[in-house]
Protein backbone atom coordinates (compact mmCIF):
# COMPACT_ATOMS: atom_id res chain seq x y z
CA UNK A 1 0.00 0.00 0.00
CA UNK A 2 1.57 3.18 -1.17
CA UNK A 3 1.68 6.89 0.37
CA UNK A 4 0.04 9.52 -1.63
CA UNK A 5 1.09 12.54 -0.67
CA UNK A 6 -0.84 14.27 -3.12
CA UNK A 7 -3.98 13.67 -1.87
CA UNK A 8 -2.97 13.57 2.03
CA UNK A 9 -4.17 9.74 2.48
CA UNK A 10 -2.15 8.38 5.14
CA UNK A 11 -0.54 4.57 5.15
CA UNK A 12 -0.31 3.37 8.61
CA UNK A 13 1.85 0.13 9.71
CA UNK A 14 2.56 -1.73 13.28
CA UNK A 15 4.10 -4.18 15.01
CA UNK A 16 3.41 -6.60 17.72
CA UNK A 17 5.45 -9.31 19.34
CA UNK A 18 4.89 -12.61 18.29
CA UNK A 19 3.81 -13.82 21.50
CA UNK A 20 0.66 -11.01 21.68
CA UNK A 21 -1.08 -12.73 18.45
CA UNK A 22 -3.74 -14.00 19.94
CA UNK A 23 -4.70 -10.30 21.19
CA UNK A 24 -5.55 -9.64 17.12
CA UNK A 25 -8.62 -11.50 17.12
CA UNK A 26 -10.30 -8.55 17.83
CA UNK A 27 -9.68 -6.99 14.68
CA UNK A 28 -9.03 -9.98 12.38
CA UNK A 29 -12.84 -9.50 10.58
CA UNK A 30 -10.66 -6.07 9.22
CA UNK A 31 -10.36 -7.49 5.91
CA UNK A 32 -8.59 -4.52 4.41
CA UNK A 33 -5.64 -5.33 6.62
CA UNK A 34 -2.49 -7.22 5.83
CA UNK A 35 -0.53 -9.30 7.94
CA UNK A 36 3.56 -10.25 7.48
CA UNK A 37 6.00 -12.02 10.23
CA UNK A 38 9.68 -12.26 10.64
CA UNK A 39 11.45 -13.88 13.36
CA UNK A 40 10.17 -11.88 16.22
CA UNK A 41 7.64 -9.31 14.95
CA UNK A 42 4.06 -9.74 13.33
CA UNK A 43 3.68 -6.77 10.99
CA UNK A 44 0.62 -5.18 9.76
CA UNK A 45 -0.26 -2.67 7.65
CA UNK A 46 -3.61 -1.25 5.81
CA UNK A 47 -5.27 0.95 8.44
CA UNK A 48 -7.97 3.27 7.49
CA UNK A 49 -8.35 6.63 10.12
CA UNK A 50 -11.06 5.09 11.76
CA UNK A 51 -9.55 1.78 12.63
CA UNK A 52 -6.80 3.54 13.83
CA UNK A 53 -8.50 5.64 16.22
CA UNK A 54 -10.61 2.56 17.15
CA UNK A 55 -10.83 1.28 20.89
CA UNK A 56 -10.36 -2.22 19.56
CA UNK A 57 -6.59 -0.64 18.68
CA UNK A 58 -5.88 1.43 21.49
CA UNK A 59 -6.68 -1.89 23.73
CA UNK A 60 -4.12 -4.17 22.24
CA UNK A 61 -1.21 -4.92 24.59
CA UNK A 62 2.11 -3.66 23.19
CA UNK A 63 1.05 -2.70 19.60
CA UNK A 64 3.13 -0.02 18.49
CA UNK A 65 1.67 1.89 15.61
CA UNK A 66 3.45 4.02 12.89
CA UNK A 67 2.68 6.53 9.89
CA UNK A 68 4.56 5.95 7.08
CA UNK A 69 6.52 8.41 5.14
CA UNK A 70 8.84 7.95 1.87
CA UNK A 71 9.95 4.68 3.14
CA UNK A 72 10.47 5.52 6.71
CA UNK A 73 8.11 4.85 10.23
CA UNK A 74 7.14 7.49 12.46
CA UNK A 75 5.63 6.66 15.78
CA UNK A 76 2.96 8.94 16.08
CA UNK A 77 3.18 12.97 15.96
CA UNK A 78 6.92 12.38 15.86
CA UNK A 79 8.99 14.55 13.30
CA UNK A 80 12.56 11.69 13.98
CA UNK A 81 11.77 8.44 12.22
CA UNK A 82 11.88 5.29 14.03
CA UNK A 83 13.29 2.72 11.64
CA UNK A 84 13.09 1.94 8.31
CA UNK A 85 10.27 -0.06 6.33
CA UNK A 86 11.18 -3.61 5.88
CA UNK A 87 11.35 -4.80 2.81
CA UNK A 88 10.89 -8.46 1.71
CA UNK A 89 8.30 -9.50 3.73
CA UNK A 90 5.37 -12.13 2.74
CA UNK A 91 1.71 -10.07 2.91
CA UNK A 92 -2.15 -11.52 3.41
CA UNK A 93 -5.03 -10.79 4.75
CA UNK A 94 -5.04 -10.92 8.34
CA UNK A 95 -8.51 -13.07 8.37
CA UNK A 96 -6.30 -15.89 6.13
CA UNK A 97 -3.07 -15.34 7.86
CA UNK A 98 -3.97 -16.16 11.45
CA UNK A 99 -5.27 -19.24 12.98
CA UNK A 100 -6.23 -18.16 16.12
CA UNK A 101 -8.14 -19.66 18.53
CA UNK A 102 -10.45 -18.15 21.39
CA UNK A 103 -11.80 -19.70 24.75
CA UNK A 104 -14.96 -17.90 26.38
CA UNK A 105 -13.90 -16.50 29.86
CA UNK A 106 -15.92 -16.60 33.14
CA UNK A 107 -18.32 -19.45 32.13
CA UNK A 108 -18.50 -23.15 33.28
CA UNK A 109 -20.57 -23.79 29.98
CA UNK A 110 -17.78 -24.87 27.08
CA UNK A 111 -15.31 -25.68 30.03
CA UNK A 112 -12.33 -24.43 27.77
CA UNK A 113 -8.98 -23.42 29.36
CA UNK A 114 -9.19 -19.50 29.89
CA UNK A 115 -6.85 -17.57 27.41
CA UNK A 116 -8.29 -14.44 26.16
CA UNK A 117 -10.90 -12.65 28.75
CA UNK A 118 -14.04 -11.56 27.12
CA UNK A 119 -15.73 -8.66 28.58
CA UNK A 120 -18.80 -6.76 27.82
CA UNK A 121 -19.07 -3.28 28.05
CA UNK A 122 -21.91 -0.06 28.04
CA UNK A 123 -22.53 0.63 24.92
CA UNK A 124 -23.96 4.21 23.12
CA UNK A 125 -25.93 2.73 20.94
CA UNK A 126 -29.41 1.97 21.25
CA UNK A 127 -30.43 -1.42 19.87
CA UNK A 128 -34.02 -2.68 20.01
CA UNK A 129 -34.92 -5.62 22.94
CA UNK A 130 -35.54 -8.91 21.12
CA UNK A 131 -35.68 -11.17 24.48
CA UNK A 132 -36.88 -10.62 27.84
CA UNK A 133 -36.20 -12.74 30.79
CA UNK A 134 -38.59 -12.98 33.51
CA UNK A 135 -39.44 -14.88 36.61
CA UNK A 136 -41.84 -17.16 36.78
CA UNK A 137 -43.15 -16.67 39.69
CA UNK A 138 -43.97 -12.57 38.58
CA UNK A 139 -45.41 -13.51 35.27
CA UNK A 140 -47.34 -16.77 35.92
CA UNK A 141 -50.99 -15.21 37.15
CA UNK A 142 -50.41 -11.88 34.34
CA UNK A 143 -50.04 -14.84 31.31
CA UNK A 144 -53.57 -15.73 31.32
CA UNK A 145 -54.42 -12.15 30.90
CA UNK A 146 -52.33 -11.67 27.71
CA UNK A 147 -54.37 -11.62 24.54
CA UNK A 148 -53.59 -14.69 22.07
CA UNK A 149 -52.63 -12.81 19.29
CA UNK A 150 -50.16 -11.10 21.39
CA UNK A 151 -48.58 -14.39 22.88
CA UNK A 152 -48.57 -16.21 19.72
CA UNK A 153 -45.81 -13.65 18.03
CA UNK A 154 -43.29 -15.38 20.94
CA UNK A 155 -41.19 -18.15 21.28
CA UNK A 156 -40.26 -18.97 24.65
CA UNK A 157 -38.14 -21.56 26.99
CA UNK A 158 -38.00 -22.21 30.73
CA UNK A 159 -34.02 -21.80 31.98
CA UNK A 160 -34.31 -22.71 35.98
CA UNK A 161 -36.97 -20.39 37.81
CA UNK A 162 -37.28 -18.48 34.55
CA UNK A 163 -38.92 -17.69 31.35
CA UNK A 164 -36.94 -16.40 28.25
CA UNK A 165 -39.31 -14.88 25.96
CA UNK A 166 -38.20 -13.69 22.15
CA UNK A 167 -40.07 -12.66 19.93
CA UNK A 168 -41.31 -8.59 18.77
CA UNK A 169 -43.20 -7.21 20.16
CA UNK A 170 -41.96 -8.56 23.77
CA UNK A 171 -44.75 -8.42 26.75
CA UNK A 172 -44.75 -5.55 29.56
CA UNK A 173 -43.44 -8.13 31.88
CA UNK A 174 -40.68 -7.27 34.45
CA UNK A 175 -37.44 -8.54 33.66
CA UNK A 176 -34.47 -8.06 32.26
CA UNK A 177 -33.86 -7.52 28.04
CA UNK A 178 -31.33 -8.59 25.12
CA UNK A 179 -30.54 -7.28 22.17
CA UNK A 180 -29.90 -9.04 19.19
CA UNK A 181 -26.22 -9.42 17.93
CA UNK A 182 -25.30 -12.52 15.11
CA UNK A 183 -26.67 -14.91 17.55
CA UNK A 184 -25.70 -13.44 20.49
CA UNK A 185 -28.63 -12.25 22.77
CA UNK A 186 -26.71 -9.10 24.51
CA UNK A 187 -27.90 -7.56 27.70
CA UNK A 188 -29.46 -4.05 26.56
CA UNK A 189 -27.19 -1.11 26.83
CA UNK A 190 -23.92 -3.78 26.65
CA UNK A 191 -21.47 -4.62 23.63
CA UNK A 192 -18.36 -6.91 23.50
CA UNK A 193 -15.58 -4.80 24.26
CA UNK A 194 -14.05 -5.70 21.15
CA UNK A 195 -17.06 -5.75 18.63
CA UNK A 196 -15.48 -8.05 16.05
CA UNK A 197 -15.41 -10.57 18.93
CA UNK A 198 -19.06 -11.41 17.59
CA UNK A 199 -18.43 -13.26 14.88
CA UNK A 200 -15.60 -14.82 16.10
CA UNK A 201 -17.13 -15.91 19.00
CA UNK A 202 -19.97 -17.24 16.95
CA UNK A 203 -17.74 -19.19 14.07
CA UNK A 204 -16.00 -20.48 17.39
CA UNK A 205 -18.88 -21.45 19.39
CA UNK A 206 -22.11 -21.58 17.11
CA UNK A 207 -20.91 -22.32 13.72
CA UNK A 208 -24.06 -24.63 12.68
CA UNK A 209 -26.11 -21.24 14.14
CA UNK A 210 -28.17 -23.61 15.83
CA UNK A 211 -28.06 -22.18 19.41
CA UNK A 212 -28.15 -18.29 21.22
CA UNK A 213 -25.56 -17.66 23.61
CA UNK A 214 -26.96 -15.50 26.26
CA UNK A 215 -24.58 -12.97 27.96
CA UNK A 216 -24.37 -11.47 31.55
CA UNK A 217 -22.82 -8.14 31.87
CA UNK A 218 -20.10 -9.98 33.69
CA UNK A 219 -18.88 -12.16 30.00
CA UNK A 220 -20.51 -15.34 31.29
CA UNK A 221 -22.63 -16.96 28.91
CA UNK A 222 -25.15 -19.76 28.67
CA UNK A 223 -25.70 -21.55 25.21
CA UNK A 224 -29.12 -22.27 24.45
CA UNK A 225 -30.32 -24.80 21.90
CA UNK A 226 -32.98 -23.07 19.43
CA UNK A 227 -34.70 -26.34 19.05
CA UNK A 228 -35.93 -26.14 22.63
CA UNK A 229 -38.13 -23.08 22.09
CA UNK A 230 -41.98 -23.41 22.11
CA UNK A 231 -44.61 -21.36 20.86
CA UNK A 232 -45.90 -19.22 23.71
CA UNK A 233 -49.08 -19.78 24.57
CA UNK A 234 -51.37 -20.15 27.98
CA UNK A 235 -51.54 -24.41 27.83
CA UNK A 236 -47.89 -24.07 26.80
CA UNK A 237 -47.34 -22.59 29.90
CA UNK A 238 -49.66 -24.01 31.99
CA UNK A 239 -47.94 -27.23 30.76
CA UNK A 240 -45.03 -25.80 31.87
CA UNK A 241 -45.91 -24.86 35.19
CA UNK A 242 -47.25 -28.31 35.57
CA UNK A 243 -44.07 -30.04 35.14
CA UNK A 244 -42.25 -27.55 37.76
CA UNK A 245 -42.94 -26.50 41.42
CA UNK A 246 -42.82 -22.31 40.94
CA UNK A 247 -43.82 -20.77 44.06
Amino acid sequence: MAENSSNGIKTFWAELPHADKDFLGSIRDWKNVQIAMDEEIIWLRGFTDEQVASSEIQQLPNFLLYELREGLLFRKDSLVPAKKVRTALLWNPIDKALKLTFPISNNNFFGIEEKVEIKLKPSEEEQPAMALLCSISDVKEMIVTIPKFKLEKLNWIVINDKALFMGNPLLSFPGKTFWLKDEHLLPTGFDFEFKNMSSLLQRKYNANQNQWLLWNEDGSVLSINKENFRKLSVSSFRLAEKSQEWN
